[in-house]
């Protein structure tokens, strides 16, 4: 093999003349008579090689015989491209290489699909063949955006005199939420390490100990039911300060964010992000990570329908409308998928009618009276043409549902497809829910979040109103970051532990070296989380995470390419102290 002396992405008009070597796969060959064209291709670009037939000093007919991801070296002369062969497309498409010699470094196998048409096979061959799926245009580019992206992390905060702490992968098993992966430890037989779910324990503890501003891109790990924009292991951008408030840290992150977004796709945000209160995202955009690129609004109509006909909504807690433009249009076809998405969210169906000639038509329009559809088509501001979905329930159910069928709509209209980038502030989550299966609350962030009142009077008489000092950044329908201010004195630490279901023991069992810590002098602190995983998703224009990890799982938590996870030996097991236990079914 000759020392390569370009990539090739590289080569353009300036070079014409110059003897090169060139190593990469070939990407494509046409054979022309005596003439062959080879693409070949490394992760920089692509270049075009001649081979002719009368001045090519080596073998033709190994030329002839080249196939798909051949690995290459080829050495030869760069000149101009014929008039009209220029390719425009390709950063090299001004000059080609006419080939004096070749070494064939490694014969691909027949390809087990075609990598310049990556859609011509399901997911899970390509991830089987992952290898192969990430040598791809698009794998390859969005590699090279999560590249930049680290670096720009890393660059700005750095600069904010933020400093990069590890913390430990192997930790105590903190478990709230979502379940543990845990680690068997063969010198303290019958113990178990778990790895990350966070870091959050490990950043507190720094603010206590006096590195005012952490960061750290780390991986994590949750054992929970996988999405497209979801995985078991991820990574995150962990920050935290001290002596902050919300503020703050509002501006300290919007300007990583405007900096991540122009240094790695050239795209300018706001350099002051809106912001919306939980109840107003939850009642304007029926979601918690609205997405603002379109103005679909949900609208209370709950006085219209208490006035008319239809019984089933009399009792609902709240009854809340979509108006679609243009909505008629819809089939009962489409209608019936739209009542089957908003079942998934737990609401029990969905009613609409149309607005047709200054009237409304279909549905459950016969329920309501001439004056009082006027009314609910002048209030709503119905046009002739849109369609009115309604849905009557419990007030999460129904923002919930409704607002999973306002982002279907927006997909089905083009709605969101703006080549915007919206970013919102979320604040005054609820501080706790209540879950009826274990008869107790639970923290909507996590346990260690501040509430809003600093009077723990309140924490006792009320809980259920209490909103929290948590905030999460969203863009585009996604959470790309959340965090608080956190709890800084035991005593409301302790209070929120009891409050959460959790005696002092077994508070102390879960979380004692934090509410140690926590007596020595702990600095008021918040901090924020980023997705890193799916902010690279948004900035690759992509909306499924695997595309932009370069060893992702499967939606069951598996790896097609290495089988993992596997079965392992009796001998491993043994000398773990562990043995396998079918479960009855």
């Amino acid at each position: 093999m000759n020392k390569r002396t370009h990539t090739c992405g590289e080569l353009n008009a300036k070079h014409i003349g110059e003897s090169v070597v060139l190593n990469g796969w070939m990407n494509t060959v046409r054979l022309h008579g005596q003439v062959v064209f080879v693409d070949l291709r490394d992760r920089y670009g692509k270049t075009q090689i001649v081979f002719n037939s009368e001045d090519y000093p080596g073998d033709f007919e190994v030329v002839k015989k080249l196939s798909m991801e051949d690995v290459l070296s080829i050495s030869g002369t760069v000149q101009n491209r014929n008039e009209g062969a220029v390719n425009p497309d390709m950063a090299t498409g001004e000059i080609e290489v006419i080939g004096s010699a070749m070494d064939m470094l490694n014969e691909a196998a027949p390809l087990p699909f075609i990598i310049s048409d990556r859609n011509s096979a399901e997911e899970d061959l390509r991830l089987k063949y992952r290898y192969i799926e990430l040598r791809t245009d698009e794998l390859q580019n969005n590699m090279k955006i999560r590249h930049k992206t680290y670096q720009a992390v890393r660059s700005y905060l750095s600069n904010q005199d933020f400093m990069e702490v590890e913390t430990p992968v192997l930790m105590k098993s903190t478990p709230e939420g979502a379940r543990d992966y845990l680690v068997p430890s063969r010198i303290h037989p019958g113990k178990f390490y778990a790895l990350p779910q966070s870091p959050q324990i490990y950043k507190q503890i720094l603010m206590i100990a006096g590195y005012d501003r952490y960061f750290q891109i780390v991986k994590c790990f949750r054992d929970e039911d996988l999405r497209a924009d979801r995985q078991p292991e991820f990574t995150q951008i962990d920050i935290e300060m001290s002596f902050v408030d919300e503020e703050m840290i509002y501006a300290q992150m919007e300007g990583l964010t405007c900096n991540i977004f122009k240094e790695v796709i050239g795209a300018e945000l706001p350099k002051s992000f809106p912001r919306l209160t939980w109840d107003e995202a939850m009642d304007t955009y029926g979601s918690d990570k609205p997405d603002t690129r379109f103005d679909l609004f949900l609208q209370d109509v709950k006085p219209f329908t208490d006035q008319s006909d239809f019984n089933a909504f009399k009792s609902a807690e709240i009854v809340k409308g979509l108006v679609v433009s243009g909505g008629v249009k819809y089939s009962r076809k489409n209608i019936d998928g739209f009542t089957d998405l908003v079942k998934k969210y737990k609401a029990k169906g969905l009613t609409w009618m149309k607005a047709e000639e200054g009237q409304l038509t279909g549905g459950i329009s016969k329920f309501f009276g001439e004056e009082l559809q006027k009314e609910l088509i002048a209030n709503t501001g119905m046009n002739d043409g849109d369609i009115i979905f309604i849905i009557g329930d419990e007030k999460e159910i129904t923002q919930t549902a409704l607002g999973a069928l306002r982002v279907e709509i927006g997909k089905l209209e083009g709605l969101s497809d703006t080549g915007e980038f919206k970013p919102v502030w979320v604040t005054d989550f609820p501080m706790f829910e209540f879950d009826d299966s274990s008869n107790r609350f639970v923290a909507r962030h996590h346990p260690f979040t501040a509430p809003s009142s600093s009077d723990i009077k309140d924490l006792e008489t009320d809980p259920g109103s209490l909103k929290s000092r948590g905030y999460d950044l969203t863009m585009n329908g996604y959470e790309i970051a959340g965090g608080s201010i956190r709890n800084h004195k035991p005593e409301f630490q302790a209070k929120i532990f009891e409050l959460l279901g959790m005696d002092e023991a077994e508070a102390t069992a879960r979380f004692g070296f934090l509410v140690e810590a926590l007596k020595y002098g702990t600095p008021p602190h918040g901090g924020i989380a980023f997705g890193f995983d799916r902010l690279v998703m948004l900035l690759a224009g992509t909306n499924n995470i695997r595309d932009v990890i370069a060893f992702p799982k499967t939606t069951s938590a598996t790896s097609l390419m290495d089988e993992a996870p596997s079965s392992v030996s009796d001998d491993q097991l043994a000398e773990l102290n562990i043995r396998i236990v079918n479960k009855k079914k």
